[in-house]
């Protein structure tokens, strides 16, 4: 039943980043989950009750633009920031 949830999380945190970081921290126990994780699973189930209604609205014909941003250090090469 854990694993079924948080798959479900999983599947929405393409469509609501609020949620990512909570679901992602619920996912490292899938393996050996206590109740208390699934208390946390349920109380993030709570919270998307009762935000029902935000969310992210891609429309039809809008150009994507995607900007990102990362403060990652491509594995520590200090000459040219390249991965070794």
């Amino acid at each position: 039943m854990f694993r079924g949830m948080i798959g479900s999380l999983l599947y929405l945190t393409t469509s609501r980043p609020d949620i990512m970081q909570s679901v992602c921290v619920c996912d490292r126990f899938q393996a050996n989950p206590k109740e208390s994780h699934l208390t946390e699973v349920k109380r993030i189930l709570k919270y998307l009750k009762g935000i029902a209604c935000f969310g992210l609205w891609y429309p039809l014909r809008a150009s994507p633009n995607l900007i990102g941003y990362s403060d990652a250090d491509y594995g520590g090469g200090k000459i040219d920031r390249k991965i070794p």
